[in-house]
């Protein structure tokens, strides 16, 4: 009986038929949302906000003890009304600062906006993952951007930590394949964008 590998989060992202189209995407390190909004109307969905335990893979990351809870928000983005982006953000709960305080009034504006307006933000390495429906971030999304498990049986994500005013928060976002969809923006083209591979500090 074959035993499931255990997926983990990579800082390599090689090229491969089933994410060659979302490569700019996953690799880019600017403002996910100034992107969005150079290619259409964007907006926030708000699905949950909340008091919640995260992952054991995310408590690691975030140095939690097993069993803390964070601030866990859930969101999809969209373009032109469609669904492109589930965005899974958590934040412990100490210590409090101003991104404790963004969060809590937020509402439905992205945070990676609020983020990037301020110079004094650090973004650390990407890193990516493969998702299927072993990772629990998978059905979620799924169910977030409104696609059939059967007929996307792999999702591409990535998640970094950004650090703000002695606070972390750790952002993962998983791409929906209707980013394809989107149309080239004239503001972009030609442009060299931040990769994983070169930190912004």
């Amino acid at each position: 009986m074959a035993i499931a590998r255990r997926q983990d989060w990579r800082s390599s992202l090689p090229r491969t038929p089933d994410n060659v189209s979302l490569l700019d995407w996953l690799r880019n390190r600017g403002s996910l949302t100034a992107r969005l909004q150079a290619r259409g109307r964007f907006a926030v969905r708000v699905l949950r906000q909340q008091l919640a335990s995260p992952t054991a893979d995310e408590a690691r990351v975030l140095g939690l003890d097993s069993g803390a809870l964070a601030w866990v928000r859930e969101v999809a983005l969209t373009c032109d009304e469609r669904l492109v982006v589930f965005a899974h953000t958590v934040l412990p709960r100490r210590p409090r600062g101003p991104l404790s305080v963004w969060l809590a009034r937020l509402g439905n504006r992205s945070l990676g906006a609020l983020l990037f307006s301020h110079p004094g933000f650090t973004r650390g390495l990407m890193t990516f993952q493969r998702l299927d429906h072993r990772h629990a971030l998978y059905t979620p999304a799924c169910a977030a951007l409104q696609l059939a498990e059967a007929d996307s049986p792999i999702l591409w994500a990535r998640r970094s930590l950004f650090g703000f005013a002695g606070q972390t928060v750790l952002v993962s976002e998983i791409f929906s394949p209707r980013l394809r969809e989107l149309p080239e923006s004239s503001e972009e083209s030609g442009k060299e964008f931040w990769t994983a591979e070169r930190p912004m500090l």
